[in-house]
């Protein structure tokens, strides 16, 4: 039995980090996982104080994650270890926690999230900065989509999950549509589309750029921008055309004031000053006599003004059609579709009455209606269709990691123990955590026994820990074998048959 103690949530995403304490922390503290280097002030910002920085103009970001995997243990460490400070961590302060419960490491449980298909090497280091940096007395690790089956997203009358699931998870670097049946993950029908939050970011500061203002560099002001004004759109061809008959009086079209960074700016990161969900000035924003007419504190310079038209919408339609930015795949709709058809006919009707939207691109206004729309004219007739949302979709996993940790069995039975890992190493963490099994043989590496191979796939074969003596042959190995890799940072877990992320275990 491990031993009891507090239980600290870690939802690590590439954007946000998620944190809180089970049982304490209902709704999740919300961390930037970033890096910001401020040109006007000439310093370093780590995750929350960026609130401090005074000018975000060309603010240069480092972010730990890159193309949706942990690439930088350097800069996530000076994160983590931000939020582990004493102030956040002892006092609790900043996790708002009451002072008779003081989160140490050594006495604390952690419970983090990786990536999907994590990199063995990537999952290894996980495992050797929990225990060994950081000192932990125990750790659970695992998708942010396997934690689903334990929260209420797909909530009901009997208040029993569904036994077939499909999560949609709309991140900062891919979605990814993950099929779950129990609580396992079927890693061999998960399916990815390489648009996220941070390449529809990218597009709108393009669009902008191309059109009105200059703002390439200024990637937190468009992010904001982008989350304040994008929704997808139910007709596209009509808003299109409503944008063109009346670029400027149209019910879609919004003015955006641009922040102007001066000590004495009305707000950080701009605001909607009129059309469709605007807000009221910041305060300080009104005229002395009582004009609604929002001014510059300088006052003598006109606003800038950013006028979101067919901006607000064209966006989000590469979650639908992804090719017409280039890329070579399906939309959301028709992948969801195809990764059902894959799945045994007999629970497919399960997997289409019980989809699922988190993940932080989860917030834009009208993903789920469109969705369904979309899908029902790929659903068979009969098949019941149902889409379910939260109403903060970046917390699902997070509320989903309180409901778990909460039961008793959590801890005997997830967390892997620092005494166990040291005494195992992390073979104990893939025996236990699981994962998705990779292939003996990679693609593009397959070969039948004694076929001669040329040097440069021996080599190839040798880096990836296929052959064991470089330049000596192929000797191909047992499959109950794990092969050792220095180019894989490690030991690499062999493919088990129905081998899902929670190990099998049930609810």
């Amino acid at each position: 039995m491990a031993q009891q103690g507090p239980v600290l949530i870690f939802d690590n995403g590439a954007y946000t980090i998620k944190a809180g304490i089970s049982g304490v922390d209902e709704e999740p503290r919300f961390f930037p996982n970033s890096i910001v280097r401020s040109r006007a002030d000439k310093r370093l910002f780590v995750s929350d104080d960026i609130e401090n920085c005074r000018d975000l103009s060309g603010a240069v970001f480092r972010r730990p994650f890159e193309r949706g995997m942990l690439v930088s243990w350097d800069a996530e460490k000076m994160i983590w270890d931000h939020i582990f400070s004493s102030s956040a961590m002892d006092v609790g302060e900043l996790m708002r926690v009451p002072t008779d419960i003081q989160i140490k490491p050594p006495e604390t449980s952690l419970l983090v999230t990786e990536p999907y298909f994590n990199l063995p090497n990537i999952a290894e280091t996980y495992d050797q900065m929990v225990f060994e940096e950081w000192e932990f007395s125990s750790y659970y690790r695992c998708t942010p989509a396997s934690l689903i089956p334990y929260g209420g997203l797909f909530s009901n009358e009997a208040d029993i999950p569904p036994e077939c699931m499909i999560v949609v998870d709309v991140g900062y670097s891919f979605t990814h549509i993950v099929p779950i049946r129990g609580a396992d993950v079927l890693w061999d029908h998960v399916k990815r589309i390489d648009v996220g939050g941070k390449l529809l970011t990218n597009h709108l500061k393009h669009l902008i750029s191309f059109r009105q203002w200059n703002m390439l560099d200024q990637t937190y002001v468009v992010n904001s921008v982008r989350e304040a004004c994008s929704y997808v759109s139910m007709d596209w061809r009509g808003d299109l055309e409503k944008c063109k008959r009346s670029p400027r009086a149209n019910p879609i079209v919004q003015e955006y004031v641009l922040p102007d960074f001066s000590a004495k700016s009305l707000s950080r990161t701009g605001y909607i000053r009129s059309g469709p969900n605007a807000v009221a000035p910041p305060e300080g924003a009104e005229e002395a006599d009582g004009s609604d007419k929002p001014k510059r504190a300088t006052g003598d310079e006109e606003e800038q003004v950013l006028w979101m038209e067919n901006e607000r919408f064209a966006g989000n339609e590469l979650l639908f059609h992804p090719s017409d930015i280039g890329l070579n795949q399906t939309g959301l709709p028709e992948t969801i579709a195809y990764v059902i058809s894959t799945l045994p006919p007999d629970i497919q009707g399960m997997f289409w009455a019980n989809i699922g939207i988190i993940g932080g691109l989860g917030n834009v206004e009208a993903l789920g209606e469109r969705l369904e729309r979309d899908l029902r004219a790929l659903c068979p007739i009969d098949y019941e269709l149902g889409i379910y949302e939260v109403y903060e979709p970046t917390s699902a996993a997070y509320q989903a990691a309180v409901a778990l940790t909460s039961n008793d069995v959590y801890l005997s039975s997830y967390a892997v123990t620092r005494a166990e890992y040291q005494e195992h190493g992390s073979s104990i963490c893939r025996r236990k955590f699981g994962g998705p099994a990779y292939n003996v043989d990679p693609p593009g590496f397959t070969r039948d026994g004694g076929e001669p191979v040329d040097e440069h796939e021996q080599e190839l074969r040798y880096a990836l820990g296929l052959d064991s003596i470089k330049g000596k042959g192929s000797k191909r190995r047992n499959e109950d074998q794990e092969v050792t890799s220095g180019n894989w940072g490690g030991r690499r877990r062999r493919a088990q048959e129905g081998a899902g992320l929670l190990g099998g275990r049930g609810r």
